[in-house]
């Protein structure tokens, strides 16, 4: 594809790692390494001029919508539940009205595996459309903190160095923070009941300090990031730009400039043409008059023209100043659009092609399987550890004990009473502290249990048997469970 290791097209003169001017000093560089630095190596402050169009708009709309459900999740309730809360110290999932334990391992992997894939099916097919449309930090940092900035320091402009006020800059830092300390209570809804994080918020730190710690950092990160390292959390510390390289192909959507159109560029207007001075009288100038409005308007500052670069998030901002662009010149809208690799080739856009089929039939399949197992899985689960210590214990009267551990887990509102046996070998019994346990609704707990089988039961040093457990509303779970023992001749001798 037509793309450039550095982002910005321009390669670098010198290998500043390597050569040292006369005095010893590094060499300035010549060229652009990253979109955000400048050619000496400082931060180059990126303040995009936003430019208005239908893409701003769409983006707008659902950047909003994002942002009230990302503020409403941990509010609204199902089946009596928050539709998301995430209780860590609990070790419970409540998601969408179901309630997943750390036992709900294959289900955890099956939402794992398939939220990757779709990542991986959505750029294949739409580029990094989720970074420029989706994504929190484009979601936050283009719709709520730029917005602010350009409150307080006004909208930017085209070689305006005007300093800002100490005054504006304060005022704007006052509401960043603000700002970052409601979206970290946000952030903790998640983790944490309402009713508990209201508690919180009107009491005093004191009394929960670890939640007092959490807000204070989560604040702290993100003033840190909508503040200070903004875009730079795209170019250099998110992997998902440097990963679309191996997820497109010369068929997936992305935003292009169309160079046979466009160049060679010049200066123009809707009634005159000129052409430009460095291009062959022969050959008529193109539609780009080289206004560099796609450049002031990317959040990221890299010109498209230079071809698809890892710093583009997808996020249009540069089709809808064009479009405006071509408007006032009178020329075809489209000079930097949506299309493809293909389509800039002159080739035909194909949408069925193997990656974009196999994607969605295995992502519907691991949904189904997922959707099967929560639908199958019951209200309670069962699973056998075995006990501390030694494996097993020849007891005075012949007989093998083996100590387990039972872990009950009970999914229902309202506590369960379960009873173990054991199953599948003659003679064998199963004794626990207790002969009913009663399990809380939404707990699990571990109760141990002690196992008695005849030595003769014993095989190469194992028996296998099953440990029934019986619940409420006619529950009965078996799980297969190997004895260990001694060899068959030991057993046969202490049964002697």
């Amino acid at each position: 594809m037509e793309s450039t290791p550095s982002g910005a097209g321009e390669p670098l003169a010198l290998p500043a790692h390597k050569r040292l001017d006369n005095d010893g000093r590094p060499p300035t560089l010549q060229g652009t390494v990253l979109s955000t630095l400048n050619s000496d190596g400082s931060r180059r402050w990126i303040k995009p001029r936003p430019s208005t169009g239908c893409f701003l708009t769409a983006r707008r709309i659902v950047a909003y919508i994002l942002i009230a459900i990302f503020a409403l999740m941990p509010l609204a309730r199902l089946n009596g539940r928050p539709l998301i809360l995430l209780d860590i110290a609990a070790r419970e999932f409540h998601i969408l009205g179901a309630t997943f334990y750390p036992t709900d391992t294959l289900l955890l992997a099956l939402f794992a595996v398939g939220t990757f894939l779709t990542i991986f099916w959505m750029t294949a097919f739409l580029g990094r459309v989720w970074c420029g449309w989706a994504c929190p930090q484009t979601v936050y940092m283009e719709f709520v903190f730029r917005p602010i900035e350009r409150l307080f320091e006004g909208a930017p402009r085209a070689n305006s160095a005007s300093p800002v006020g100490p005054i504006a800059r304060t005022a704007k830092l006052i509401v960043y923070a603000a700002l970052a300390l409601l979206m970290a209570h946000m952030f903790l809804a998640y983790f944490v009941s309402w009713d508990l994080l209201k508690s919180w918020i009107f009491g005093s730190p004191i009394k929960h300090p670890i939640g007092f710690a959490v807000v204070v950092i989560t604040t702290i990160a993100i003033l840190f990031d909508f503040g200070y390292f903004r875009e730079q959390l795209c170019l250099v510390a998110c992997p998902y730009g440097r990963m679309q390289s191996v997820m497109l192909d010369k068929h997936s959507l992305t935003i292009w400039y169309d160079h046979r159109r466009g160049e060679p560029r010049g200066k123009k207007r809707a009634s005159t043409v000129s052409l430009p001075v460095l291009a062959p009288t022969n050959v008529p100038p193109g539609d780009c008059i080289d206004c560099t409005m796609c450049v002031t308007t990317c959040p990221t500052g890299i010109d498209i023209r230079n071809g698809l670069q890892m710093e583009c998030i997808g996020c249009a901002q540069c089709i809808d100043a064009c479009d405006r662009v071509m408007e006032k010149i009178g020329r075809p809208k489209g000079l930097i659009r949506y299309s493809s690799q293909a389509g800039m080739q002159g080739e035909k856009f194909r949408i069925m092609r193997p990656r974009v089929v196999l994607y969605p039939a295995v992502i519907l399949t691991l949904a189904l399987i997922f959707t099967l197992t929560l639908l199958n899985r019951g209200f309670a689960d069962v699973t056998l550890l075995r006990g501390l210590g030694q494996p097993f214990t020849v007891m005075p009267d012949g007989q093998i004990r083996n100590n387990i551990r039972v872990k009950l887990t009970n999914r229902r509102d309202t506590a369960a009473i379960f009873r173990l046996h054991a199953d599948g070998v003659e003679h064998a019994t199963l004794t626990t502290e207790n002969r009913a346990i009663e399990v809380p609704a939404g707990e699990t707990i571990i109760a141990n249990a002690e196992v008695h089988a005849p030595a003769a039961a014993f095989h190469h040093g194992q028996a296998r048997i099953s440990i029934v457990v019986s619940g409420p509303e006619d529950l009965v779970l078996r799980r297969p469970f190997v004895l260990v023992g001694p060899q068959t001749n030991q057993a046969q001798e202490s049964g002697r």
